[in-house]
């Protein structure tokens, strides 16, 4: 029974993800068309909040109804890795030809994205830092650090985000208003359709983490090790079928934009959000910091593939592809205790 709720729990919250999150987007898509939001912005803010909406009900659930703040967490930060390697790769890959980029992409988003990494980095080693609860031994050596992620320090998160949104605001200024399509597009309707795919959204969100939490029960294994795994990729199918369908369509900069707008809001919102709904959280340093370390890892990875030539090409693509599949066997060896870099035993 276990092993099939497993299997059919993870089955029917990805679909109803992917349905939902699929209906959510052509919302939002039809009502930035309403309002002449242009492409950049619509990939990198409406679009990539869309899509994210599964990771900020991970935060806000994991924290507030199961109390398991790191399994919300490692989630996110999965999602952030999936996000980075996966997406572009399978947009190359859908399109058969180079995902193509710009510099105003590289050098706005890509590196605001970068900072947006940085900055929750130094906010969880604040939390260290100034709110330390000392260290825990584990049973085969060694010690974790941990420390309290306050609602205080979530707001510096958030201020960064209204930085970015500023950012984008500006953009949308100056676009000019003929760009503007309502005929055929009824605001309320589609404003409803949005409210209705979120309610969905917490239903396939919530079966996902009670796969996570029946998985780490069965095989003996700390959730967030599932979260940084299952969870977090059927919660970033959404943003896959987002940049995929734009590439297709040979929109490369909405394409990539969504990526990184995507883990922008998921890294400054969600995270912070998920603190302030359920009060201070105790955080595992030395778990999260590897785990932080890879998301870099593989952000500067793409980063340099898009400042080469300007465009992710398909040999480029096999490489992310690798680096995931690396990523996935490094969380198995710590699932079952081959391996204790994120000290779990």
């Amino acid at each position: 029974m276990t092993v099939a709720f497993v299997i059919g729990g993870t089955l029917f919250g990805s679909a109803l993800l992917w349905v939902s999150c699929a209906r959510l987007e052509e919302a939002t898509d039809r009502l930035a068309r309403y309002h002449g939001i242009p492409d950049a912005v619509k990939g990198s803010v409406l679009l990539a909040v869309a899509s994210s909406m599964p990771e900020l009900v991970t935060a806000l659930l994991a924290s507030s109804v199961h109390q398991d703040f790191e399994l919300g967490l490692s989630a996110i930060i999965g999602s952030a890795i999936f996000n980075i390697l996966v997406i572009p790769a399978c947009a190359v890959y859908a399109r058969g030809r180079p995902l193509g980029a710009n510099r105003a992409l590289v050098y706005r988003e890509a590196q605001f994205y970068l900072v947006s990494v940085f900055v929750l980095m130094v906010t969880l080693s604040l939390s260290v830092i100034y709110g330390g609860l000392g260290t825990q031994g584990l049973s085969g050596g060694g010690e974790i650090y941990l420390g309290e992620f306050s609602r205080s320090l979530a707001v510096f998160p958030l201020l960064l985000y209204g930085l970015y949104l500023y950012i984008q605001l500006q953009e949308v200024k100056s676009t000019p208003d003929e760009n503007r399509l309502r005929d055929g597009i009824n605001a309320i309707k589609e404003g409803g359709i949005l409210l209705g795919c979120i309610g969905l959204i917490l239903v396939g969100v919530e079966v996902l983490l009670r796969v996570a939490i029946t998985l780490g029960e069965m095989l003996g294994t700390p959730t967030f090790l599932w979260g940084m795994t299952i969870v977090a990729a059927a919660t970033s199918v959404p943003d896959t079928f987002v940049s995929v369908r734009a590439s297709v369509r040979g929109r490369d900069e909405s394409s990539l934009s969504n990526v990184f707008g995507s883990n922008v809001f998921d890294l400054l919102v969600a995270v912070p959000l998920g603190v302030i709904v359920a009060g201070s959280i105790v955080v595992n340093f030395t778990q999260i910091v590897p785990m932080m370390m890879f998301l870099i890892l593989a952000t500067v990875v793409m980063l340099v593939f898009m400042l080469r030539s300007m465009e992710i090409t398909i040999r480029e693509s096999h490489v992310m592809i690798l680096l995931y599949v690396a990523f996935g066997i490094w969380m198995t060896l710590e699932a079952f205790g081959f391996t204790n870099v994120l000290g779990v035993r």
